[in-house]
């Protein structure tokens, strides 16, 4: 394990250890019955969880070999919008909007660790050599 966060950057190792937290988080909120107290205290956790992960990809930049910004950029942008689309959807009481938001942003994060550990990205090169 040393020697896989001495070749990860701390932006990296954030990105990683909150991605799979709110995965594992997103999953007991998805499986757990709904408008609880429960769910609203993990419901925020996993929002603070999904900003961390998006914001510390301007730290990440990888992709184009530290050369700025990619399209995967964009897909952080966009998560924290969807995000703030379904925190202010339950604000307003519109629940099945809300719900649409977070699975949709839950979807992308489950879908987006396959693509992190495909051949050629430096997660997988860490990990797999």
């Amino acid at each position: 394990m040393y020697i896989v966060r001495a070749a990860m950057s701390a932006a990296v190792l954030i990105h990683l250890c909150t991605a799979l937290l709110a995965v594992a988080i997103g999953a007991i909120i998805l499986l757990r019955p709904k408008g609880t107290s429960v769910h609203k205290t993990l419901g925020r956790s996993w929002v603070a969880l999904i900003l961390v992960v998006s914001i510390s990809t301007i730290w990440i930049q990888d992709i184009r070999d530290g050369r700025g910004f990619s399209f995967i950029h964009l897909l952080s942008i966009w998560t924290v919008f969807a995000v703030t689309m379904g925190f202010m959807a339950i604000r307003r009481g519109r629940i099945e909007r809300h719900r649409g938001w977070m699975v949709g942003t839950f979807i992308g994060l489950v879908a987006a660790g396959p693509l992190a550990l495909s051949p050629g990205r430096k997660l997988s090169k860490i990990l797999f050599g």
